[in-house]
């Protein structure tokens, strides 16, 4: 996850109205004035309560503002939050095929949901203790002893029925609490406010029981939560193959189709066979030509027929027989049988007549070749065309110059058909699969158990304070009650708490981080101390000269630094710098073991004020090393950090 932009409109430490969009890397964000409360305004925008705390971040009351986040969830979807402070908001999400932003919602508590479960936020806790990376959360800047019993930090309001709504106050919540003589000392209570502080710890204590159902319930609907975005991203796996899906069956749907183009549906067989086609007509027109040269060759070779007028012989022939005919009538009985001569004269001419008609035949016959060419060669032409004028107007539609591009135009739809076919066929299968049938039907189940949870977290209120707050306020008040019990205590230099409470001078940030660390990873705390230990030394050997050299940490988390000379020492003996430094060390160790697996921004506001000077290039390059494996966005006017950013953002 990373920012991509922030817009703000009269929104306090920003420019009156501006645009500001980050890159990945270790950004340095220099501030219009003193401090530019980043942290905060991507903590209302995205943890927002809808009960309008956020208008404080308006720079004047007279307007109203206006704030607008774009990131890149864990989903690698684009979202973008806009909210006017003190008032009503909305979430949109970039839609990755038109990149368009679409709304996802206008409700405040359905947009923390979506973006825990779809965006991959982790608990507003988490991110603000392990991400946000403030001045006040330097343990020498966190009041101690029981004046913080009043603190304000991480109080929420409170709306369960029958249960008093705390107070939020920065003086002492019990009166006559006096102030310590001595900093580091405790304040004394009289002895005159002493039922009125056990009143208050039982209140507490109920606080305290009602707290932990609410963060069990929270805590329940976390994990829920976290199983309906694995579900979901096991029922997403199947949205890229039905985009391709979609796409490919535009792609077959936009193909033409031989009908569509008014052309035959063997179009493609036709073009195919088109050169064979002109090849046997080209061949019959030769054997054609060939034909026709041998009959015009014939027929110069044949002679004229002669006229059977113009045939002697059939005219001596005619004579003969009408002489023999004649003789036979006048000559004498004996002689009549000359007439029977005529026979063969007369046959004989019939011959010759016969022999001229024949001649006549045959050379018309030979003659008249040359019409049967010409319609033979015709009906040859005639059957060429209606095979090819199909594909001469395939040719012309697709403005191709040769039959043989005609079939890859039209066997595109042929394979984009087949690359549907096996595009279902695939969809099918994955959404066949055991894992992805148990999503869909697990998927709505774990909703309706959100949703009862969430009704059960609303019956009890969702606004109350975190339940660590409310165990060290019940420490620090019994420790109070038990000093003013016995104020010996005090007068013989015990520190109280040591024995009685197990608290520490300075508070140990340690089990509070290492705890948030093992929530957000999903581990227990045992082993996020293994995976945080070598680092954390590495960090904080090199920020105090390599005057310690290890940690280790109890079961509960609670810290023991290793000097150099081997001497073990609870966290709270050392100096309050260094246990600052110790926190800064802890938090960037956190920050760079966990960004390997859930990659969050890490938003740093004026945190190294108090560190030594010569220390804050060696603090710049350590952000710097952090910038590769996660976005570092550090508000800050020092102008030693702009040196070592990856790019500069005025704000």
């Amino acid at each position: 996850m990373n920012f991509v932009e922030v817009a703000v409109q009269n929104v306090r430490g920003f420019s009156p109205t501006g645009r500001f969009a980050f890159k990945s890397g270790y950004l340095v964000l220099k501030p219009p004035t003193e401090s530019s409360p980043l942290a905060g305004l991507a903590l209302a925008l995205l943890y927002a309560d809808g009960r309008g705390g956020d208008a404080a971040l308006a720079a004047s009351p007279q307007k109203p503002g206006k704030a607008a986040l774009t990131f890149v969830g864990q989903d690698n979807v684009t979202y973008r939050v806009l909210r006017e402070l003190g008032g009503g908001g909305s979430l949109h999400r970039l839609n990755p095929t038109t990149k368009q932003p679409e709304l996802v919602t206008q409700d405040t508590t359905d947009a923390n949901q979506f973006l825990r479960g779809q965006a991959g936020l982790p608990p507003r806790t988490s991110f603000e203790q392990l991400y946000c990376l403030q001045a006040a959360q330097l343990p020498s800047r966190r009041p101690r002893g029981a004046g913080r019993a009043a603190s304000t930090s991480g109080l929420r309001a409170m709306s369960t029925p029958g249960m008093p709504a705390l107070r939020t106050q920065s003086s002492p919540s019990l009166p006559g609490l006096h102030a310590p003589s001595s900093p580091g000392m405790p304040a004394v209570m009289p002895a005159s406010d002493l039922p009125a502080a056990e009143a208050k710890l039982k209140e507490l204590e109920r606080e305290y029981v009602f707290c932990k159902e609410v963060d069990n319930l929270q805590f329940e609907v976390d994990g829920l939560n976290s199983q309906v975005f694995d579900l979901e991203s096991k029922l997403r796996s199947t949205d890229g193959l039905k985009e391709k899906l979609r796409q490919v069956e535009a792609a077959w749907a936009a193909e033409p189709t031989p009908e569509s183009l008014g052309l035959p549906q063997d179009i493609v067989a036709r073009a195919e066979r088109y050169p064979k086609l002109i090849a046997r007509k080209d061949d019959a027109i030769a054997r054609l030509e060939s034909e026709r040269e041998a009959a015009e060759e014939e027929s110069r070779r044949l002679p004229d027929v002669e006229p059977l007028t113009r045939n002697r012989n059939f005219w001596i022939a005619v004579a003969a027989g009408v002489a023999c005919f004649i003789a036979g009538l006048v000559l004498p009985a004996q002689a009549r049988y000359v007439g029977l001569l005529d026979i063969p004269a007369f046959g004989f001419a019939a011959v010759l007549a016969l022999r001229y008609v024949d001649e006549l035949q045959y050379t018309d016959k030979v003659r008249r070749k040359g019409e049967m060419f010409v319609v033979r060669e015709k009906k040859i032409l005639e059957e060429f065309e209606a095979e090819a004028a199909a594909v001469r107007k395939a040719m012309e539609v697709f403005d191709v110059d040769t039959p043989a591009d005609i079939p890859p135009r039209l066997q595109r739809r042929e394979e984009l058909g087949a690359e549907v076919a096996q595009l279902r066929a695939q969809l099918v299968s994955m959404e066949k699969h055991p894992e992805f049938v148990e999503a869909a039907h697990q998927l709505p189940v774990l909703r309706q158990q959100i949703e009862l949870l969430n009704a059960q977290v609303s019956e009890k209120g969702s606004f109350v304070r975190d339940v660590r707050e409310v165990e060290r306020e019940m420490a620090r008040l019994k420790e109070s009650i038990a000093l003013a019990r016995n104020p010996q205590m005090l007068m013989g230099g015990l520190m109280p708490g040591m024995e009685m409470t197990g608290l520490e001078p300075l508070e140990d940030p340690a089990p509070m981080l290492i705890s948030l660390t093992a929530d957000v990873l999903a581990t227990d705390m045992h082993a996020v101390m293994g995976m945080l230990r070598e680092r954390c030394v590495q960090y904080f050997g090199a920020l105090t000269d390599r005057r310690y050299v290890g940690v280790e940490w109890d079961k509960d988390g609670r810290t023991v630094v290793v000097g150099a000379s081997g001497r073990r020492m609870p966290l709270g003996e050392l100096p309050p710098r260094e246990v600052d430094l110790f926190f800064l060390s802890l938090r960037l160790t956190v920050v760079e073991k966990v960004s390997a697996r859930v990659k969050l921004p890490l938003l740093v506001e004026d945190a190294l004020i108090g560190v030594d000077e010569a220390k804050l290039p060696l603090l710049g390059r350590m952000l710097k090393h952090l910038g590769t494996m996660t976005q570092v966005l550090h508000v800050t006017a020092h102008p030693g950090f702009t040196q070592l950013a990856d790019g500069t953002i005025n704000l």
